[in-house]
């Protein structure tokens, strides 16, 4: 888990003012950095925990976003606009499985069958942010990548459950990427940047799982920044289970 170091900085400001507005932020950050360390701590004492942070195929999770923006946005249809699952396959290859989450606009339940041993990158809630072609000589990495940081460091909540149970505080999820092409085949080469909260969640039993995501952004002004995130999966790993028992079942 990577705790940024502006945690520090912003400690050192807050104690600049007065008495009890320096106590207040000092208890703030303090309290945030404990909790940021025990997350930390807990994962390396508890591998019972449903998710990593740990590279997969020596690919870091934040490379794993870039692909997942890859893969979202330059699909045929895009599958964060799956109203019932009848998208989950697309495109899907390698060890990681890729959920989609929504654009905001709708709150889908989708159904879905996964083979067995897959990780699951889940988008919680995030953006990504590309260069116009007009911009692409002119906007360095670095502001690419502030630019699609903007609405994820105005996170109002964001929840998750698997399986009827919350997995805890999704702030400490935060995964920025290195800057990317979104289409590596394009001339135009512009670049783009992923940043927001993901979980990637190891290889579920088979079975039948269900997910539910809930997340929004409290940023009026910027474009999405008042982003509502609310979708459903079931998920059926290794097949269909009905009553018990693990049978093919044609989608509804």
């Amino acid at each position: 888990m990577r705790i940024d170091s502006g945690l520090g900085f912003g400690c050192a400001r807050s104690l600049g003012e007065g008495m009890p507005q320096r106590l207040n932020a000092f208890l703030s950050c303090l309290m945030l950095a404990c909790a940021l360390a025990g997350h930390a701590f807990a994962q390396a004492a508890d591998n019972s925990v449903p998710w990593t942070e740990a590279s997969v195929e020596g690919v870091s999770l934040g490379d794993w976003t870039a692909k997942w923006w890859r893969w979202a946005r330059n699909a045929a249809i895009e599958p964060y606009l799956d109203p019932d699952g009848r998208l989950c396959d697309t495109d899907q290859s390698g060890p990681v499985w890729f959920l989609a989450g929504t654009d905001g606009t709708f709150s889908p339940h989708r159904s879905c069958v996964v083979p067995e041993s897959k990780y699951l990158l889940l988008p919680v809630i995030n953006m990504v942010y590309e260069q116009r072609a007009r911009d692409a000589h002119s906007l360095k990495c670095a502001e690419v990548q502030a630019r699609a940081a903007v609405n994820n460091d105005r996170l109002v909540s964001a929840v998750v459950v698997l399986d009827g149970k919350s997995l805890g505080e999704m702030r400490v999820h935060r995964v920025r990427s290195d800057c990317f092409q979104l289409d590596p085949d394009c001339e135009c080469a512009t670049l783009a940047a992923a940043d927001g909260y993901w979980l990637m969640l190891k290889p579920l039993s088979r079975g039948h799982h269900t997910i539910s995501v809930g997340a929004n952004y409290g940023n009026p002004g910027e474009a999405y920044g008042m982003m509502r995130q609310s979708f459903e999966y079931e998920l059926d790993v290794g097949g269909r289970v009905l009553l018990g028992m693990t049978e093919p079942r044609e989608k509804q």
